[in-house]
Order: C-alpha cells, then structure tokens, then sequence
C-alpha cells in the first residue's frame, strides 16, 4: 500500500527526525492493540493518543498518549498534568477540536496548538515506538528521546493498574 506524506511525517522530516512509515488497511475502526498486531508490533509499544479536556474553563486539551494494551487513569493524569481534574473529551469533541479522525489523532499533527502533552513512563523502555501520522491506516515509527523533545512531552505514570 503506497502511503501518502502526512502533515506528521513532513514535520518529522523537518526537525531531521528519521521515522519509518506503516500503514495497514482500513476496514473498521480497530483499537491501537489491534493495529499493532496487523503491524506485526507489540502493543505496549504501540502509542495511541487521547484527547483529554481539563475540568477548567478555557484550559486547553491535553493530548496523553499511552500504550495500546493499556487503559488511561485520569486522575493519575490529571496530577501529572497539574490539574483538579480531566475527563475524556467525546470522540465528536476530539475530532472538532484536532481536526483528526478517531485514530488519526497524532501529536505531530497538532504541534502548532501548543497543546501539553504527557506520554506514559513506559516510552522510556523503548528506543522508538509507533504512533499515528495524522491519518486512519498510517503510522509512524520514531525513536523515543527525539520524539519527547519535539513533543515537549512529559513522561509520567498516567495508565491504570
């Protein structure tokens, strides 16, 4: 399947951070444990991102971005985050808000919003991981420490038990 750039790709490219595309077929919208193992991946190094709203008025979204065979703890975030609370924003709320469909949501495509972003501890085991490229069907492989810095992720322990 030929992949087309993406918008996370091209700001990859443009930080020289090397990456390696993957793609898989779109059926139906699969979970980020079932696009890793489509990829031949493991899942726990699969990332998926998450839009998470703080319980402020006008805070602005938190992107966390946890394993693909791990649940978000939202209170674990929301003190990671410095906030009271968080809830999960509604798949139509997250989709308005980034612009991105349900698992095309990638924090490289949403670098300009200048929204925080917390990554779970469990990067921090990886030389790279896979995260989505902005689009359904495309992901991207990309070492972990460069990633971090290019995000100004925080890594924190934000998954349930």
């Amino acid at each position: 399947m030929k992949i087309t750039k993406t918008l996370a790709m091209r700001v990859l490219e443009g930080h020289g951070i090397p990456y390696e595309p993957v793609s898989y077929e779109v059926k139906e919208h699969l979970s980020a444990a079932e696009v890793a193992a489509v990829l031949g991946f493991p899942a726990e190094q699969t990332f998926k991102t998450l839009v998470v709203l703080p319980d402020r008025p006008a805070a602005r979204p938190i992107l966390a971005l946890v394993p693909g065979d791990s649940q978000l703890d939202l209170k674990k975030l929301a003190a990671a985050a410095g906030e009271k609370k968080v809830q999960m924003a509604p798949q139509r709320d997250a989709e308005r808000l980034t612009g991105l469909q349900k698992g095309g949501i990638s924090p490289l495509a949403l670098l300009d919003r200048g929204w925080p972003v917390v990554i779970d501890e469990t990067v921090l085991l990886f030389d790279r991981i896979e995260i989505s490229a902005g689009k359904v069907g495309a992901g991207v492989l990309v070492p972990v420490e460069p990633l971090l810095g290019l995000l100004r992720a925080t890594a924190a322990d934000i998954v349930g038990a």
